[in-house]
């Protein structure tokens, strides 16, 4: 290993994540294989990172530069970092297969607790069963959720416009069309950056790592595997109302402070929905995540 002192470390970016191994980019454009320290898990794709040359072709990664926002899931025994110093969070969703409402709900969680903002994209336009679901996120739309609608096999243009000047990232279940999407907005860039990652992911066809891509020189995108699930263990119930925008103008008004917004009197939120000002299926998810949590 070539001994570098702190001073004269580089910076890059991690552009892939494959778990333990990884590929960063330095601001000339010049990209290595990377690994960690003592088997360490907590870098993201995205991350700024200082890195120390073990060869011409490999770096170790020393650390991570201070973040300006980091995305990841957890459920009850393990956490998943799935990007750092993202800007918008891209929900993918499509009317076939059917998609997950639930996952959309977690996904809009994630993004309120780690302040970034979400756009909610409805892919295959060109489906019949696409108003079914345009109806359905109206309501999302209602709590001020920005929805795209498009075709990625058709025209991308209203997206691409929207990713200017972000870091985004794709967030959506398998067959949704996130590949489909990420080729449309990327056109050919995807061919001449997928060599190494290719090679460490063993030439797999599906998305089973994180990987970033420069849309311009101020938009990059980050694409991600497909989620089944949205583990949000990493929450606390005590910060849920100020994550709902339908509830969290009710922070403060329950009768007793640790209100579990179930049986006790003098609740705002049942009485909200008494009045018909917050969906019973909201307050329910409220109090599942909230089970989840406990």
């Amino acid at each position: 290993m070539v001994n570098v002192s702190n001073s004269e470390l580089l910076t890059a970016q991690i552009t892939a994540s494959f778990g333990r191994r990884y590929i960063v980019r330095t601001p000339d454009g010049k990209t290595y294989e990377a690994t960690t320290r003592k088997k360490r898990i907590d870098f993201a794709c995205g991350d700024q990172v200082h890195i120390n040359h073990i060869n011409l072709q490999q770096v170790v990664i020393e650390d991570y530069l201070p973040r300006s926002s980091l995305l990841y899931r957890q459920d009850s025994t393990r956490s998943k970092l799935i990007a750092a110093n993202v800007t918008l969070m891209l929900i993918v969703l499509a009317a076939v297969p059917t998609p997950s409402e639930m996952l959309l709900q977690r996904a809009l969680l994630a993004a309120e607790a780690a302040q970034i903002q979400p756009l909610i994209v409805l892919n295959k336009a060109d489906l019949p069963e696409n108003d079914i679901w345009l109806q359905k996120i109206s309501f999302y739309q209602g709590l001020g959720y920005e929805l795209i609608n498009i075709s990625a096999l058709r025209d991308v243009k209203k997206l691409r416009n929207r990713l200017q000047g972000e870091c985004a990232i794709l967030l959506g279940q398998s067959g949704m069309g996130k590949s489909t999407l990420t080729n449309a907005l990327l056109g050919n860039v995807q061919a001449r950056v997928g060599e190494i990652s290719t090679a460490l992911d063993s030439g797999r066809h599906t998305t089973t790592h994180a990987q970033l891509y420069d849309l311009d020189k101020n938009s990059q995108l980050i694409d991600s595997p497909g989620l089944q699930a949205f583990g949000l263990h990493h929450l606390q119930i005590a910060n849920l109302l100020s994550y709902f925008p339908d509830m969290r103008s009710y922070i403060g008004k329950c009768r007793f402070h640790n209100c579990s917004h179930r049986q006790e009197p003098g609740c705002a939120l049942k009485q909200a929905v008494n009045e018909h000002k917050i969906e019973p299926e909201r307050l329910l998810f409220l109090q599942n995540i909230t089970n989840e949590l406990s």
